[in-house]
């Protein structure tokens, strides 16, 4: 049931992993607008890195399949997802009051190509949770989801759709438990709502608090019913170092893996917690993120890894090149190889930059605090909750129009370990590889058929599925609003409060 894409032994953590990389050549085209801090054009950059770096030869590249309407709404409103289908630039005026029923047109404008964008950055990250669910990758990527601000009937904080919603809900059809992680510098309160009264999805989420946008994520925020002491919220300071977030992160995050027992992860990793992010106020370095992805990958548990906020573009694409190097085990060059990008990282055109002299408003016996407070939260968990097992969901449909895409990538063989794209010769690898141990290949995780390999399932069969996970028991449908009134402290940053 929950083998997930952990084909490997547990443990060894250098044994080399199974990446799917998610992505569309179109994402960088999307244009919120002048001024705007969300730019999609950073996952283009991201991708010129990881081409030029060497990655991509070493990993599934997948474009993903767009998300349909019927996707959208698994979690979103039904006359949500038709409005975002139909709102143009040139239709917005006639619709103001759709405009401010949906929280569109300031923050989250209405842009050329706004519901294509959705399904796209949705695609990639359900896409994902079906690669993992197959037992097909040990890692799926997708740098241009992580949106984790949109609500069932509204857009929030440069969000439209919740990408991360819906692939813990495909992750849900095959693992009884997941957990969602957020090292974006905003508090994740849009997949911290949507599971707040289930104890199948812990959310913990480390962010900025106080003051700032979206204003909710107190300690105190716990979750409700049977999502009491599922929900973890680590409230930090301006200011906060690698060392200080990791004095939190580890031991809180060991302790949820030893409680939980997850059968899948999902980590957004939100750059705008990197020093200098021109809306974020920490003080990471690329390395200090990246060690937190370092850190769940270290558990051998079927790894989803999602994009997010960010707004220093240069930065974010250095963030989620080099992160995409640790999913893989392979240490890349500080030295950038010249690129269609390269002007944006001077003066230096290094990969990872110096983190800044700023205060670090976060004691040490704040954090104490705080890590003893949900330390003590997770005590109070059961350990593993069960679920009750009842007919499984059909897995979501991915075509097999997969095969015959406009962007070149030769199409993954199962049986391979590596991804060319056909446009680009081999480049000399600027990587180094970690040790690479001999691969123990799970007789189970081979099974899954051509189709599978394609990241779609055919079978509606009930021979095939016949008793599996259930995820009625949590009402998805009805995204709880918080007991604790969060929403009374909303702050609102004059402008541009995030993603």
């Amino acid at each position: 049931m929950d083998t997930g894409g952990n084909s490997l032994p547990s443990g060894a953590d250098g044994v080399k992993r199974k990446v799917c990389y998610f992505y569309d050549p179109e994402v960088g085209n999307y244009y919120y607008g002048q001024g705007h801090p969300m730019k999609p054009h950073r996952i283009r950059m991201t991708h010129a890195l990881l081409a030029h770096y060497g990655l991509l030869q070493h990993m599934q590249v997948h474009k993903p399949f767009p998300a349909r309407d019927r996707d959208l709404c698994r979690f979103h409103a039904d006359d949500y997802v038709n409005f975002l289908r139909s709102i143009t630039p040139e239709t917005q005026q006639d619709q103001l009051r759709q405009l401010k029923r949906f929280n569109v047109g300031e923050d989250c404008p209405v842009f050329d190509g706004l519901y294509s964008f959705c399904q796209t950055y949705a695609g990639g990250s359900v896409g994902g949770a079906v690669k993992l669910n197959h037992g097909l990758c040990d890692i799926a990527i997708n740098w241009a989801g992580g949106l984790h601000h949109a609500k069932k009937c509204e857009a929030s904080g440069f969000c439209y759709v919740n990408d991360i919603v819906l692939a813990i809900l495909e992750l849900l059809k095959q693992h009884q438990r997941v957990l969602y992680v957020d090292i974006d510098i905003h508090h994740g309160d849009g997949v911290e709502e949507a599971f707040y009264t289930t104890d199948r999805v812990m959310t913990v989420s480390f962010h900025k608090f106080g003051d700032y946008f979206p204003g909710t994520g107190d300690v105190r925020d716990i979750g409700y019913s049977k999502g009491k002491y599922y929900s973890l919220n680590v409230p930090l300071d301006d200011g906060i170092d690698d060392e200080s977030y990791h004095y939190l992160f580890k031991p809180i995050i060991g302790k949820v893996m030893e409680v939980f027992k997850p059968g899948a992860v999902v980590l957004q990793c939100g750059a705008d917690s990197l020093s200098g992010d021109r809306l974020g106020c920490f003080n990471l370095s690329i390395k200090g993120h990246a060690e937190c992805v370092k850190f769940m990958r270290s558990f051998n548990v079927p790894l989803l890894l999602l994009g997010g906020g960010g707004y220093t573009i240069r930065n974010v694409a250095r963030c989620w090149c080099y992160e995409t190097g640790v999913a893989l085990g392979m240490e890349v060059d500080d030295k950038m190889p010249q690129h269609e990008y390269y002007e944006y990282f001077g003066p230096d055109y290094t990969l990872h930059v110096a983190p800044s002299n700023m205060e670090n408003k976060n004691s040490r016996t704040l954090l104490e605090d705080i890590r003893n407070q949900l330390l003590d939260n997770l005590s109070k968990l059961q350990h593993a909750p069960s679920v009750q097992f009842q007919e499984r969901p059909p897995d979501t449909e991915l075509p097999e129009a997969d095969e015959d895409q406009d962007d070149g990538d030769e199409r993954w063989d199962p049986d391979s370990d590596m991804e060319v794209d056909e446009e680009r010769k081999p480049i000399p690898s600027r990587v180094k590889r970690e040790a690479v141990e001999p691969e123990t290949k799970d007789p189970e995780a081979q099974k899954g058929t051509a189709e599978q390999a394609r990241g779609f399932d055919t079978a509606t069969d009930e021979t095939v599925s016949t008793k599996a996970v259930d995820v009625s028991p949590m009402p998805i449908d009805e995204p709880t609003m918080k007991v604790e009134q969060e929403t009374l402290n909303k702050a609102a940053d004059p402008m541009y409060p995030k993603s």
